[in-house]
């Protein structure tokens, strides 16, 4: 009998759905297996985690059932919440074995294998979401662009010169020229490298633009703040004043004192007896322009499209990239030593169901992606009402719920309803040694100390020192998708549920139609009553989050191939304890770094956030400083302090 077993990675949030013939076990490293069973004929599930024991658990067929059998576990396996040594397993149900949630399909009911996703790719021109990636038009007459010789393993400076095209030479490379750049070129510049000997290459002149656009999108506009801690500011080495230090002085000026010393309290308070502090977006943003022109950055910012990247035969590495206008495209080559890969996210994940219907009705307004522009359902809403569809669950999630809550209480007259949709309940949160995250309205909540652990304390001195299969364990015990453990959202969804204006359902979503009545269906397989339900929804938003994976990205996909890199066990760029890809030096002295997503399963957990790129920043560039980069000097005590200086009166650093 055959078995559909599907669950999310705890770690990465990317969806696993086999077809398996029983018997199958369940467990970490299968070291041993009963002499009763074939061995060749057991199929194998590893789940990598801390949490589950090396033969954890066995299904098999008994008569015309399938029973699942605790092996012994030291956590043991819990059905639909509840505690089970040995239980009869139904569609629908829901094992969980450590932090992993598997829900169980049998033969008839078990679906055709789905599609792992899909994606909405930032185009390649505008770095707008869009819900299909087209290709930039070509000329006819435009030329092969990378040329033949970036088939190479290693590029001729002499035949590079030679082909036409520009070539411009630096000592260090930000490729991207986003956050993780900015914070990357920003030490550079406190080290003593001089703006000539940089450049950052992107599309978006403002590094935080994608970042503030996907904000924007998902609901927080500059006066909201952001849903991440403030431990880390970019736009300062030292993080202090930090931003809640700057928003209190700020407003003590202005005479509010009850607000100036409600921040402070905050900070020191926190989490115990306050609400943890988080900055306002606009506050943020506001303190990177202002570094950003004191370290220089418009004189080191390029336009360009990066194409692709080679090795030379100088121990150097070039970058293909092209500009493109309204009536053209240029191309050119960038030569540099040192190269920075920080090119963000190169996507938006979106639940394949979802994407189906707006591929087969090309209809984007009523089901959106929390991270495209979609103010309209919102105008809709405070003006007509209406029922939304909310799937996925996390930050962003939380962000919607917030969102509609505000639209209910500014239009009390209209009458808007708020169904979310989840493919299980959540029965206990993620748990590492005796700390346990906490669930609440089904949603698990991400204690503020989760950074602060990565930067100092032992979680990352753990991580740095485990090899890459330990890591993967650790951050599936350590991941999940989450939302901040924040009284006023929890509020929220408590009121919306006792109201009745918010409900919560589980299911395995079947298909997604339009309604007939300019809004959808949606067919889903209900987990509590094992039948089948629909829902009708004026507007469904997707909030699933974005794709981190290195083969979505064209360059990165591209770079692997041709130099066959490693990938970690999470499906990322291997790198080193500096965020170095060793396998990417070139010659002598030539090194390449990375920072953000596609780091994830490397010796840091908390990757995208502005504590992780300004920690992978820390660590290249005094790696680089180790090995006597041009210019650049370790920043020693005295150093320290007379840059901070520097920044206090906005003075450039060198």
């Amino acid at each position: 009998m055959q078995i559909q077993l599907t669950w999310e990675d705890p770690a990465t949030g990317e969806r696993r759905s086999p077809i398996l013939s029983v018997p199958i076990a369940l467990g970490r490293e299968f070291a041993r297996l009963p002499d009763t069973l074939n061995r060749q004929r057991v199929a194998r599930i590893v789940l990598e985690s801390g949490q589950v024991s090396r033969y954890h658990a066995l299904i098999e067929q008994e008569g015309t059932g399938i029973v699942i059998t605790d092996q012994g576990s030291s956590n043991g396996i819990f059905i639909n919440g509840t505690r089970q040594g040995r239980s009869f397993l139904s569609t629908g149900d829901i094992v969980q074995i450590g932090p992993y949630q598997i829900s169980i399909a049998l033969a008839g009911a078990a679906t055709p294998q789905p599609r792992s996703g899909s994606t909405i790719i930032f185009h390649p021109e505008t770095d707008l979401p869009v819900p299909a990636s087209p290709a930039p038009p070509v000329s006819p007459t435009a030329p092969a662009f990378p040329p033949p010789l970036f088939q190479a393993q290693q590029v001729s400076i002499q035949d590079l010169l030679h082909i036409g095209f520009p070539v411009q030479e630096f000592d260090y490379a930000a490729l991207g020229a986003g956050l993780g750049s900015f914070i990357w070129v920003d030490l550079l510049r406190i080290g003593g490298v001089r703006t000539s000997q940089i450049v950052a290459l992107g599309i978006e002149k403002v590094p935080y633009a994608r970042y503030q656009r996907l904000c924007v999108n998902s609901q927080i506009p500059p006066h909201e703040r952001l849903r991440s801690n403030s431990d880390s500011c970019p736009d300062n080495i030292w993080g202090w004043p930090s931003y809640a230090l700057r928003e209190s002085w700020h407003d003590f000026w202005k005479g509010n004192l009850g607000e100036a010393f409600k921040h402070l309290w905050q900070v020191f308070g926190e989490p115990t007896f306050a609400e943890t502090y988080t900055p306002r977006s606009g506050n943020v943003f506001a303190s990177i322009d202002r570094e950003a022109k004191r370290i220089g950055w418009d004189e080191i910012y390029r336009y360009g499209r990066i194409r692709g990247i080679r090795k030379t035969d100088d121990g150097r590495y070039v970058i293909a990239y092209s500009q493109a206008s309204a009536n053209r495209r240029d191309y050119g080559f960038i030569v540099a030593r040192y190269v920075h890969l920080a090119t963000g996210y190169p996507g938006i994940q979106v639940l394949q169901d979802l994407q189906d219907y707006r591929e087969r009705t090309k209809d984007f307004k009523t089901v959106v992606n929390a991270y495209e522009e979609h103010e309209h359902v919102y105008k809709h809403l405070e003006q007509q009402g209406g029922t939304v569809m909310i799937r996925g669950r996390g930050i962003v999630a939380s962000r919607i719920v917030q969102r509609i809550y505000e639209v209910r209480k500014n239009n009390p007259t209209v009458n808007v309803a708020l169904l979310h949709l989840l493919r299980s309940a959540k029965p206990q949160g993620n748990r590492f040694g005796k700390a346990q995250r906490a669930v609440k309205n089904y949603y698990e909540l991400q204690p503020f100390n989760w950074p602060k652990a990565c930067w100092g304390g032992d979680l990352r001195v753990m991580l740095e020192s485990a090899s890459p299969a330990e890591r993967q364990r650790l951050l599936a015990d350590w991941g999940g998708t989450t939302t901040a453990d924040r009284v006023d959202w929890q509020t929220i969804a408590r009121q919306g549920l006792e109201q009745g204006w918010y409900q919560i359902v589980f299911g395995d979503v079947e298909k997604v139609e339009p309604n007939g009545q300019g809004g959808t269906i949606t067919y889903i397989k209900e987990k509590e009553f094992k039948g089948k339900l629909e829902l009708n929804a004026d507007f469904i938003i997707d909030a699933t989050g974005l794709d981190a994976k290195v083969k979505t990205n064209p360059l990165l996909d591209d770079l692997v191939n041709h130099y066959q890199l490693p990938i970690n066990p999470l499906g990322r760029l291997a790198v080193s304890n500096d965020f170095e890809l060793t396998e990417m030096r070139s010659g002598g002295q030539g090194r390449m770094y990375a920072a953000g997503a596609m780091t994830l399963g490397g010796p840091y957990a908390a990757v995208d956030s502005f504590l992780g790129l300004q920690f992978a920043a820390l660590r290249s560039v005094d790696d680089l400083a180790k090995h006597r980069a041009p210019r650049l000097h370790r920043t020693n005590g005295v150093g320290s302090v007379v840059q901070w200086l520097k920044w206090v009166f906005n003075q450039s650093p060198n």
